[in-house]
């Protein structure tokens, strides 16, 4: 069967891509599109390109197109494939894809193209997975990440992993099943360490899952301070633009305003909240309270205070309550540009101040340095960390406390048999993570998350 869908973002530009994939493809795109730099689709090689006209049912002129086919085994899907580039209208584009349909195409599902290329073992389920990372990436690990993983560098991490644990399997296997053949007894000694050994790479992978979390998706940055010390004007100074109101008036934020911003390697999902301080106000007294919930979840707070006043006694509660939250902080001494009147030595004590004038947008690269060193970017090796996603990191700790279960087994003296069965719970949650032994399930939640038309 035959799937086609539209592989572009369905808005108004300079092109729009309708792919279509399967058996039949050429036979469809040569009902829809009549050629005039070739004889036909159906003759054309792989990897060529003509340019034509796609008609409706009546023969009527829809659009000048440039048709691109790619012959099985050597496509994206494995599958013989065409991709019909048509100008970027919505109407065009989708009237094409109507077409399309019409002559016996399927609408592809969610991550159809990508899932049908695992299927047909063009790609590994964490190549795959990877595809949809170098879409979402936001930076340059992000993206570095996902290429390595694109490339098969985490299927061969894990596999080398999976194999030491198969060698395992099939010598106790061995000595256990076939115990009147001379065959070495398995060393307790060895067997152990190559399970310590197995252990320690998996961790490797899991300890790059919260760091990867972060160079993905973005650190959950909360700004936090009493009214009117600068929280808005320092997120507009972090954002490049205004977003946040600013105003002298006090309590001028009343809801939490919630933007993404680059600030160099590191993406920041930034939360301008609502000064924190008591109010009679009762609109002001729901933003106080949401302001608090953000602190306690967030993963940063930019404690912010205004060099330009005296430290208070909301200023002291405010930090004493943002420690406690255990949250990484950020302690920033705003208003620069102003004479100082703030203590600056005793904010010193909780931690490193940065100083700053969010109004002149100075101070920025020292927000940065301090945020990367905070997040350990320096840690980062584009050569080899590979980010895990959930999906992963879980397979990943199954085997890990299976290995554990394992080499403690051996140690309390159990027989190989129990040592065989932890081992192969292992083994088995790496290939799942692999896809090499992935139920039907897993994979059809992989390709879920997908877009349509990849």
């Amino acid at each position: 069967m035959a799937i086609c869908a539209i592989s572009t973002p369905l808005a108004q530009g300079g092109l729009s891509v309708i792919r279509i994939s399967g058996e039949d493809s050429l036979k469809i795109a040569e009902r829809v599109f009549t050629p005039i730099s070739c004889e036909s689709v159906e003759k054309m090689n792989g990897y060529s390109c003509a340019y034509g006209i796609v008609k409706d049912a009546n023969g009527r002129r829809v659009d000048d197109c440039v048709l691109t086919v790619f012959r099985a085994p050597h496509s994206y899907t494995g599958e013989d494939v065409c991709e019909i580039s048509c100008h970027g209208g919505i109407y065009v584009t989708k009237k094409i894809l109507r077409l399309c349909l019409e002559n016996g195409a399927e609408l592809a599902d969610r991550g159809e193209f990508t899932k049908r290329a695992f299927l047909n073992g063009k790609l590994s389920l964490t190549q795959a997975e990877a595809v949809m990372d170098t879409i979402s990436a936001q930076g340059e690990f992000a993206l570095n990440s996902a290429n390595l993983a694109r490339q098969g560098k985490l299927f061969e991490r894990i596999k080398k992993i999976t194999d030491t644990l198969v060698d395992i399997l099939g010598e106790l296997a061995a000595w256990v099943d076939y115990p009147e053949e001379d065959l070495p007894e398995v060393e307790s000694g060895t067997l152990l360490k190559s399970l310590e050994n197995a252990a320690a790479e998996l961790e490797k992978v899991i300890e790059s899952f919260d760091r990867g979390l972060i160079f993905k998706s973005g650190i959950d940055t909360c700004i936090a301070g009493k009214p009117n010390v600068g929280k808005s004007a320092l997120m507009n100074m972090l954002l490049g633009f205004d977003r946040s109101i600013v105003t002298d008036i006090a309590g001028t934020t009343r809801d939490v305003i919630q933007e993404s911003a680059q600030l160099g390697s590191v993406m920041l999902r930034l939360s301008d909240t609502a000064g924190i301080r008591e109010t009679d106000d009762t609109v002001e007294q729901l933003g106080v309270e949401l302001a608090r919930k953000r602190l306690d979840g967030a993963m940063l707070i930019m404690a912010v205070f205004d060099s330009s006043q005296e430290l208070d006694g909301q200023d002291r509660q405010l930090l004493e309550y943002i420690l406690q939250t255990g949250k990484k902080v950020l302690i920033i001494f705003n208003k620069t540009d102003l004479q100082t009147l703030a203590d600056k030595s005793e904010l010193e004590k909780y931690g490193r101040v940065i100083e700053i004038s969010a109004k002149n947008g100075q101070g920025l690269d020292e927000i940065q340095a301090a945020v990367e060193e905070l997040f350990g970017v320096g840690e980062y090796d584009a050569d080899s960390d590979i980010f895990a996603n959930e999906r992963q990191k879980i397979c990943a700790q199954k085997a890990l406390a299976a290995l554990r279960e394992a080499a403690g087994a051996l140690n309390s003296g159990l027989t190989l048999d129990a040592v065989t069965v932890m081992t192969d719970s292992a083994a088995n949650a790496l290939l799942e993570l692999t896809g090499e032994k992935a139920t039907e399930a897993v994979v059809d939640n992989v390709f879920a998350k997908f877009c349509v038309g990849k």
